[in-house]
């Protein structure tokens, strides 16, 4: 049969082929192609659809041609914009529908959709007629789409503008940002935004008008699967169930998306049911134990789901509400009940304590109550207390709120003594009991009323009470030995007496060497002791604190038997106080001192400085200091090691570039010291200042002058007296000889006979011979020798004229300007003159020439008297006399004579 339908169906179509006009048209014949019709359009304005729905012919024989091509076209013009083939296959009806989704708003313009089918996949049917969906029509305002719509994030959006009656749209704006317009038909405008991104935006348009609309749009995505969704129970009644939402929504009021539950299998009245973001809850269903449901979140972009199935007996929470807390002083009993009616059940629940552990307990219901006994707790001590059970083991029940409860309080007494021998016949001591209440745990206010004192001695036996506040008492006792005991007084009975024992008194006492001890680098001592084997109850280790108390406020510090070490922290002590430790041993009648040591948690420097004796001991190269310092005294803030001496010209504090010497004494007790290697008669600073381990102190100063050393300076002067006086004894019996010697060097040759005139070649050989000037070297003058009876007016220059004339300011330039005028060059023509020049004058005996300035400025410069410039007519002249010979002595003398005077 099969075969048979597909034979006419070529038949057939071959038919059509062969019939076919060319020109275009098909021939009007019976075999003409039915016309589609569209049975329906409508469209969705919130997802911008057209839903195109049409009749499918089952009852043909070509009912297996179901290939269909679609067309939409825009505004009254019929614009061709989406063209497609779909292929129709409905499902239990005779109507195909399809959906198209259009990126401009419907309402913006009309949208036609027409169609037509395909036979055998190649022959067309005649068009459909067009079907149309029409968009909004002009108003008297402008109007824009979207309006107020949700839309997806990522995706592109048109947003057009409609305009009113008589006017055109001249911009289009997004969030204050213009964008280009697009145009819809003949009045319509749009613009398009790509990638739209989470916000919410304001679109507005601009007409002719200058009318400016505005809508608002929100940008989000569509609603997410919920994800690990459960449901519990806590009484059997009401059923919870909780999913992660995931992506939180951006959308509010009625953009929100919305959740709802539904029973699968329930009863139709609990089909569904409103739910939060996260959480929805029913009424159980009565005798239903497996339950099916599905959770459905929707939004105007979408809507996902998500299923769940439970069996609601493996799905309990136990939910625990607080009863009451009865505490102890090291347990409590706790009781609590659970919501619902769970009795039924098997309960497991876990009580935690803070500061404890955990315990698990199974719950054991009493007339629906649960209760556990916590022990091992410490007495007065504030718990916080939690549970939560579960049923059967498998799922946990939420923590319930945490309960806070105090334990009651055990209170004991740490006891100590001091012990004053009093100055009297009957040997009293007077004993100072101390103690400290120690309350484990949180304070312990109000907890003590008060403290009971007793202490025993020679059989008989006292009482004596105390107030809450104090924590001593002072009790004289003979020279036996007495037992003590104290007892706190509670709310509610007494405590543990505390008893310790004064032993009996010493015949003498016994001096115990003070060791010293340091501080940790951390500012606490670590002490240790030899250990003592009729110790057999421990030591104690007492100590003073700073304060101004007197007695000082004593602490102690017991440590148990069979150690002998103790760290104590820096939190307890005060750097640079010295601090005293009195370690006691523990023995059957007492308590007995064994070790004194003493030490500085940090030691500082000292405050004092050394008291100097004055004055200082000092030598030409050393000085020695002496000083007084009291090294024990505890108020030094740290042990003395010893002392620092600084030596330098000028004061205590070093200056840049002064260099200061230093000098260390490493024996505290040692109260002098020398400083050697110093210079004779300079003034010295010594700065003195005592050392600890924290430094050196404030120092104490002197001056000090070193004396002169005399001895060096007599054998200064006394090495070249006695040089002398050793050649001279040594050269005395050649004295004669060196005297004539001498005298040949320095006198004119025996009988040698000298004229004036001649004493210019005499001064030049005695010159060659003491190795001066020869005559080529020295500077000569001009000498100008005129005729007897020359008249008066005429002159006879001896000297330059303009050294005569030149003025003069004081003798020692006239002097100057004598000696150096007369020295010129030498002439060519020079000759030493020997005519020898006779004076009238018979006042004096003596030898006159005109001599050569040079050699006598050699002979007689240690002789130079001021000179003044000679008068006009005036000639200078050198005058050589002889005290009693030639051969004997000579003396120059400068003078000036008249020219009238001098003849040859």
């Amino acid at each position: 049969m099969s075969l048979m339908k597909s034979l006419l169906f070529n038949l057939l179509v071959l038919f059509l082929t062969l019939s076919e006009d060319h020109s275009g048209f098909c021939k009007e014949t019976d075999w003409t192609l039915p016309r589609p019709n569209i049975s329906h359009l409508q469209a969705i304005n919130e997802t911008q659809s057209l839903v195109v729905g049409w009749l499918v012919d089952h009852s043909s024989l070509l009912e297996k041609s179901d290939n269909y091509e679609i067309q939409i076209g825009r505004t009254e013009n019929l614009t061709i914009i989406y063209n497609s083939n779909v292929s129709a296959h409905p499902v239990g009806s005779d109507v195909y529908t399809w959906t198209w989704t259009s990126t401009l708003p419907l309402q913006c313009a009309d949208h036609s959709v027409r169609i037509r089918r395909f036979y055998n996949q190649s022959i067309p049917s005649p068009w459909s007629n067009w079907m149309t969906n029409y968009g909004v029509g002009a108003d008297k305002s402008t109007r824009i789409f979207p309006l107020q719509q949700v839309l997806r994030e990522g995706t592109s959006a048109m947003f057009c503008c409609v305009p009113g009656r008589g006017v055109h749209i001249t911009s289009m704006a997004l969030n204050g940002t213009k964008y280009p317009l697009i145009s819809i038909g003949g009045r319509v405008k749009a613009i398009t935004i790509k990638h739209l991104t989470i916000s919410r935006v304001l679109f507005t348009c601009t007409d002719t008008t200058a009318n400016l609309q505005y809508c608002y749009n929100y940008i989000s995505f569509p609603p997410q699967k919920p994800r690990n969704l459960s449901c519990a129970t806590a009484d059997l009644t009401t059923v919870t169930c909780t999913w992660d939402p995931g992506r939180r929504s951006n959308l509010f009021n009625q953009y929100r998306r919305t959740h709802t539950l539904h029973i699968n299998n329930g009863n139709a009245d609990q089909d569904s049911s409103k739910c939060t973001e996260s959480k929805c809850s029913f009424l159980a269903v009565p005798n239903l134990e497996e339950y099916d449901i599905t959770v459905v979140v929707r939004n105007q972009l979408g809507e996902e789901r998500e299923s769940y199935s439970f069996n609601l007996s493996d799905r309990v929470f136990p939910v625990v509400e607080w009863n009451t807390v009865h505490p102890g002083v090291t347990d409590t009993t706790v009781t609590w009940i659970l919501q619902g009616n769970l009795s039924t059940l098997d309960i497991l629940c876990q009580v935690t304590t803070k500061p404890e552990s955990t315990i698990m307990v199974t719950g054991q219901s009493e007339g629906g109550y649960y209760k556990v006994k916590l022990e091992h707790l410490l007495p007065n001590t504030c718990y916080s207390t939690s549970i939560r059970c579960a049923v059967k083991g498998k799922l946990w029940g939420d923590w319930a709120q945490p309960l806070l409860f105090t334990t009651y309080p055990l209170v004991t007494l740490d006891v100590w003594r001091r012990v004053k021998q009093l100055p009297n016949p009957h040997n009293l001591r007077e004993v100072t009991l101390l103690w400290t209440p120690h309350i484990p745990g949180s304070a312990a206010k109000g907890v003590i009323q008060g403290y009971t004192v007793q202490w025993s001695q020679g059989g008989q036996n006292r009482t004596e009470g105390k107030d809450s506040g104090q924590t001593q008492a002072e009790i004289f006792v003979g020279p036996g030995q007495c037992d003590f005991s104290v007892q706190a007084v509670l709310l509610a009975g007494s405590s543990i007496p505390a008893h310790i024992t004064v032993p009996q008194m010493e015949d003498r006492e016994i001096l115990l060497p003070v060791q010293r001890v340091s501080g940790s680098t951390a500012g606490g001592f670590h002490l240790s002791w030899a250990e003592q084997h009729p110790a057999t109850c421990g030591y104690t280790v007492e100590w003073c604190t700073p304060g101004t108390a007197n007695p000082c406020a004593l602490r102690w510090m017991k440590v148990p038997n069979g150690n002998n070490t103790l760290f104590l922290p820096a939190g307890n002590f005060t750097a640079g106080y010295r601090y005293t430790f009195n370690i006691y041993g523990c023995m059957e009648n007492g308590h007995r001192l064994l070790e004194i040591q003493t030490g500085y948690s940090q030691e500082l420097k000292p405050l004092q400085s050394p008291s100097l004796v004055r004055p200082g001991q000092s030598t030409s190269s050393s000085v020695t200091l002496e000083w007084l310092y009291n090294e024990e005294d505890q108020a030094h803030r740290g042990f003395i090691t010893g002392y620092l001496v600084v030596v330098q010209e000028e004061g205590c504090e070093s200056t840049p570039g002064q260099t200061a010497n230093l000098l260390n004494v490493t024996d505290p007790r040692r109260k002098i010291v020398t400083i050697d290697d110093l210079h004779e008669s300079q003034v010295y600073t010594f700065c003195l200042s005592a050392v600890t381990k924290g430094g050196p102190g404030p120092p104490a100063s002197i001056i000090i002058k070193t004396t002169a050393n005399y001895s060096v300076h007599l054998a200064k002067i006394l090495t070249p007296v006695l040089l002398l006086l050793g050649c001279t004894i040594l050269l005395w019996p050649q004295r004669k000889m060196l005297t004539s010697g001498l005298k040949g060097i320095f006198a004119y040759p025996a009988g040698m006979n000298i004229n004036t005139i001649e004493v210019d070649n005499f001064l030049r050989e005695t010159s060659e011979r003491l190795q001066s000037q020869t005559v080529e070297e020295c500077v000569s003058c001009d000498i100008e020798i005129l005729p007897a009876g020359t008249p008066v007016t005429e002159t006879t220059t001896l000297i330059d004229p303009e050294l005569l004339n030149a003025p003069s300011s004081s003798a020692s330039q006239s002097s100057t300007l004598s000696s150096s005028a007369l020295c010129m060059p030498p002439q060519a023509d020079y000759r030493p003159q020997s005519t020898a020049v006779r004076w009238e004058s018979p006042v004096f005996q003596q030898v006159t020439s005109v001599t050569n300035q040079s050699y006598c400025s050699t002979i007689g410069g240690d002789f130079s008297e001021p000179q003044q410039v000679a008068p006009k007519g005036i000639s200078e002249i050198n005058s050589l006399e002889s005290s009693e010979s030639l051969q004997e002595s000579w003396s120059v003398m400068s003078g000036y004579i008249s020219n009238d005077a001098l003849s040859v």
